[in-house]
């Protein structure tokens, strides 16, 4: 069922929250990534759809101005809640107190009114709980990364504060719905949190047309200066231990001897050159590859503009994304997109979006060696290349666009905003609620008691 555009005079207005995710970030660093280009895609396709968008997000550079009119009818707000500059997602929480003041100083001050919010990430959810208390706005959430779920994968290498745990199921509870990106998101909640399946609606990740598309690979690998004649094997995303590179890595130390003119091309990390003394992980896995004998097929490439990466994935003969675990990834629909098979991992939401045996190949994760099979498999077949990248083409576009993403995500706004009370009746921010005021009404939240903790 399609969603019709709402009438101009019946524009609503969403508050998306994001604090560490900002749709204006240049991606591939640690904190940069899927549920950046989730918050940019997905408040643009709503703002297609009829509403008016605010992102409200940290403020993380002084330069930045504290209202952005980025598209029509999408703002990006820039919230001060801790140095004015970038802190670890993991350090965060304790300024989440002074978001949520700053954030309800914000519609105060500017007197707007807002129907919905959406938040994204934990510490975002703990933000909409606080205001939905002063102000009776209901608000949905995108967990996008679930604590137990992370600890369970990375154990003592998961840096967040214990905190996180209480906080989620405080707010499974307390949300008016919960989005899951995939069905493994929605049992999660169900397993580890004890969710109410009621209130869980699926809506995945997407990817945009105009953005991502077949190009020509010959075209592709011109663009970017690359072999005509080489096998090439792409990883791209966040350079992080638990995104799997070194097991891409070592699956090609299995296959030099058999395929001679491969290369691994790898897209990533905190600056445009490959700096490991900038981002540690290359340096992690640069010592991987020399273990393997394979420094001479591995390239590591830095981090690139998104409007660059279509040619990589273009220039692919496959894709590769072994993340230990991943709540959606979107990256795969990107590669698809771009006519590319994709070899993933069996984990998340990527063995949702990635048909086995179809348009690629799905793995055990952290097994070199069975994905070592599977990219031999496809790299001597090309009658087998050419039948996934079609089956690939029909999938995404028909299942992972953003539009059809956003068709689900109103539907869902329009069922929640239909069963709330006469909007005209909830507690509106007065003139005299000031900033002190704030403090003092939160006194029996979560926060005060972890701003002394971490800060």
């Amino acid at each position: 069922m399609q969603l019709k555009n709402l009438p101009a005079t019946m524009k609503k207005r969403i508050a998306f929250i994001s604090e560490h995710a900002s749709p204006l970030a240049t991606l591939g660093g640690v904190d940069n990534g899927g549920q950046n280009v989730y918050v940019a895609e997905l408040s643009k396709a709503l703002a297609l759809k009829g509403y008016k968008v605010d992102v409200f997000t940290r403020k993380d550079n002084s330069n930045l101005s504290d209202i952005v009119n980025w598209l029509p009818n999408v703002r990006v707000i820039h919230i001060k809640a801790g140095p004015e500059k970038f802190v670890e997602k993991e350090k965060l929480l304790c300024y989440m107190n002074a978001f949520t003041n700053n954030m309800l100083y914000f519609i105060q001050e500017n007197n707007v009114h807002y129907d919905l919010m959406h938040a994204n990430f934990f510490m975002s959810g703990l933000v909409a709980s606080n205001i939905k208390k002063q102000t009776g706005i209901p608000y949905v959430i995108t967990f996008h990364a679930l604590g137990l779920v992370r600890l369970a994968h990375q154990k003592e290498m998961d840096k967040f504060p214990v905190e996180r745990f209480d906080i989620e199921r405080m707010i499974v509870k307390d949300a008016n719905a919960l989005i899951a990106e995939c069905p493994q998101d929605k049992e999660d909640l169900i397993n580890y949190y004890n969710a109410d399946a009621s209130k869980i609606s699926i809506a995945p990740c997407g990817f945009n047309p105009a953005e991502f598309h077949v190009i020509d690979k010959k075209l592709a690998r011109k663009k970017l200066s690359l072999s005509n004649d080489e096998i090439i094997l792409l990883q791209l995303g966040r350079m992080v231990p638990r995104k799997g590179v070194d097991t891409v890595i070592r699956a090609v130390g299995r296959l030099t001897v058999k395929i001679k003119n491969i290369r691994l091309l790898i897209v990533g990390g905190e600056s445009d050159e490959p700096d490991e003394n900038i981002t540690p992980e290359i340096g992690r896995l640069k010592k991987i590859a020399a273990e393997e004998n394979v420094t001479a097929h591995v390239t590591f490439i830095g981090r690139r503009k998104r409007d660059v990466l279509k040619y990589f994935y273009a220039a692919a003969d496959m894709f590769i994304t072994t993340p230990w675990y991943e709540p959606f990834g979107i990256t795969p629909l990107e590669a698809m997109a771009c006519g590319t098979p994709v070899i993933g991992a069996n984990v998340g939401g990527i063995k949702y979006s990635v048909k086995d045996g179809e348009t690629g190949f799905l793995v055990p994760p952290k097994n070199h060696l069975a994905l070592a099979q599977k990219i031999e498999c496809l790299a001597t077949n090309k009658n087998l290349i050419a039948s996934m990248k079609h089956n690939a083409l029909m999938r995404v576009n028909k299942y992972f666009t953003w539009v059809t993403v956003a068709v689900i995500v109103c539907n869902l706004y329009e069922q929640l905003l239909s069963k709330q009370i006469n909007p005209k009746t909830r507690l509106i921010l007065l003139p005299e609620f000031g900033f002190k005021n704030v403090e003092t009404m939160m006194q029996n939240s979560l926060m005060p008691r972890l701003k002394t903790q971490y800060e």
